[in-house]
């Protein structure tokens, strides 16, 4: 399988050097360049069988043969075998026809462990094969950080380093990530919005001689096999619920919109999906996109969901890619309005093509919090704020087409949330044991403005030889 970036004037690569590479040289995102299929055979296989073995038949054929499949059968069995779940991503019913999947079971109670797990360990052994380092740096808006630096950790073939916008992630997000003592391991707490974060993330990849000089690789949705190992619980939930016999809808929190392609690259493989549904909190750039057609930026306002506080979601390119037939000049030209007007319009097809696929809609702070504590009065279920925002959708899902399962994607453990939850239900969730101590734990942080030059100094001056 080899990989083309979205704006087609990045050289094609093999699934592991797109991995290593993170972001595409001309400033695009990689993509399969086509989309494996499963047929129906398999679909029906897959009833029953345990999580790593579907994880497995779905991320095969996006490898290739980069990896030995006996080397990916033992990465997939270590990575999830930490999850405190034997089925890795369960399924749990909250109301008629409406689930949560459960995706907060890994070692950093988010559903980035599910990616993180697996990317760590593949990372690890491809470079040890080619006899490389490489400096891994990501952006932030909570989760993601704290399980890269559970996944990377200690790891001799890397040095991490995890931006964050200071005072915009939870006590417990930040101690995840400033509580890990290791010498490949720097959190930085950044003056700014999660948008600046990652802005800066890609000024890195994009300045090339600095890229080329410390070996960048980043650890983002906008690295492909973070996106292709979410595909798989996509499979394994449709199983448990009858698919390929019946259709399923999702509905997804989404701020960069990782979660959801994955579903949308589901459904192109053939998994029946009847509707994908963006739940967004008041950053809402991506509902009001399909309600007007318009993609324009405003400012980040902080919410009790603060994962999803991003105005700029980038795996959005790799969906315009897809609706728009692959044609990398359209998404250079977006791109190009976007970065100099904030803002760009879709044509009526593009928009058309995406709306066959999803809907959108917002729950903002109220509902939120009405969410959490009529779910926890009625069932005795705590949601997340994040997973809660989704659920407030579902519902109005579930009104409109009772008939169609809707699994709304459970991102976090509530114990990462612990004031909102409160403020909610009156309870406190606590920590699980492994995590008993966190706020007690020694942090070790740094503290820089939205600065490019500045972050890359900082690294420089900290990687190990």
């Amino acid at each position: 399988m080899q990989y083309i970036s979205t704006r087609g004037q990045a050289p094609e690569l093999s699934f592991s050097d797109a991995m290593l590479a993170g972001l595409a040289r001309d400033g695009g995102l990689y993509m399969p360049r086509t989309i494996p299929q499963l047929d129906a055979t398999t679909l029906k296989s897959h009833a029953g069988l345990p999580f790593t073995t579907v994880a497995q038949n779905v991320m095969t054929p996006f490898i290739g043969d980069s990896i030995a499949a006996a080397d990916l059968e033992a990465m997939i069995g270590a990575a999830y075998a930490p999850f405190r779940h034997s089925a890795v991503t369960p399924l749990v019913q909250i109301d008629d026809n409406l689930f949560v999947l459960e995706l907060f079971h890994g070692p950093t109670l988010a559903f980035k462990d599910v990616a993180m797990q697996l990317l760590g360990r593949l990372m690890d052994h491809e470079l040890r094969a080619r006899g490389q380092r490489a400096t891994i740096v990501g952006a932030t808006s909570g989760d993601t950080g704290a399980a890269a630096i559970e996944a990377f950790a200690g790891l001799g073939q890397v040095d991490v380093f995890i931006l964050f916008p200071n005072g915009r992630v939870s006590e417990v997000q930040r101690r995840q990530m400033t509580c890990v003592d290791s010498p490949n391991v720097h959190a930085i707490a950044v003056d700014g919005t999660f948008d600046d974060c990652q802005a800066i993330i890609k000024g890195l990849f994009n300045h090339h001689a600095f890229a080329d000089r410390v070996g960048l690789s980043g650890i983002n949705s906008i690295n492909w096999a973070r996106v292709m190992a979410q595909i798989s619980y996509y499979f394994t939930s449709a199983a448990v619920l009858g698919s390929p016999h019946r259709k399923i809808s999702y509905c997804v929190p989404t701020g960069n919109f990782g979660d959801i392609l994955a579903g949308y690259i589901a459904g192109r493989m053939g998994l029946p999906i009847e509707r994908l549904t963006i739940a967004t909190n008041a950053n809402d750039i991506l509902a009001r996109t399909l309600e007007s057609g318009t993609y324009a930026i405003t400012g980040v306002a902080a919410t009790q969901s603060p994962s999803m506080d991003i105005q700029i979601s980038s795996n959005f390119e790799r969906l315009l890619f897809e609706v728009q037939n692959r044609d990398a000049d359209t998404i250079r030209a977006q791109m190009a309005t976007l970065a100099q007007s904030r803002s760009f319009t879709l044509p009526q097809a593009a928009l058309a093509n995406i709306r066959k696929d999803f809907d959108a809609a917002t729950t903002f702070e109220p509902q939120t919090t009405a969410e959490i504590s009529d779910t926890y009065h009625k069932t005795g279920y705590i949601l997340d704020p994040h997973t809660a925002v989704a659920v407030s959708v579902a519902r109005r899902q579930v009104k409109k087409a009772p008939h169609i399962p809707v699994v709304t994607l459970g991102t976090a453990h509530p114990a990462k949330f612990p004031d909102a939850v409160e403020a909610a239900t009156g309870v406190r969730p606590g920590l699980p044991p492994h995590l008993a101590d966190l706020l007690s734990r020694r942090e070790h942080v740094s503290y820089l403005p939205a600065d490019a030059a500045k972050v890359e100094r900082f690294i420089e001056e900290r990687l190990r030889k």
